[in-house]
């Protein structure tokens, strides 16, 4: 597939957002301070209301949104994939929860497109493990800067 400037704009706007102020703010505290132990943790954080929750809303539906984009042919997906990999880590952290928020909340599609983008990701077992071992390190390094 021949790649289209308005891919490149799309793929550079996505970026673009994740530099605002309050994103910046939403995906620091998710990669280094959020620590779920279980999908109903998270379902209570995203009914809570707290500033955590927002954060946690920004971050998840920024990600399945670009997903949709590119599951859907609004994106090509080879550009996408070259030039991101935010995308996977904040899969890496979730998946072990997915089934159970899904369950949780009714919505069995529940980030379904960040999810079917990453699963088509080559040997991607080994890369999500890459990724859970840089989150924790990203949180031991939080956790000792407090």
């Amino acid at each position: 597939m021949e790649t289209k400037p308005l891919d490149v704009l799309a793929i550079l706007k996505l970026y673009e957002l994740r530099g605002e102020a309050l994103m910046r703010e939403a995906r620091a505290w998710f990669f280094t301070e959020f620590a779920p132990r279980s999908g109903k943790e998270i379902v209570r954080l995203m009914l809570s209301g707290q500033k955590q929750s927002a954060f946690y809303r920004m971050v998840a539906s920024h990600w399945d949104v670009a997903a949709a984009f590119v599951n859907n042919g609004g994106i090509d997906e080879r550009l996408f994939q070259a030039g991101n990999t935010e995308h996977v880590v904040v899969y890496a952290k979730l998946q072990p929860f997915l089934a159970e928020v899904r369950e949780t909340v009714g919505e069995p599609d529940y980030l379904g497109n960040l999810e079917r983008l990453v699963l088509k990701i080559p040997d991607i077992d080994k890369k999500l493990e890459n990724r859970r071992r840089l989150l924790e390190s990203w949180s031991q390094a939080q956790r000792s800067d407090e």
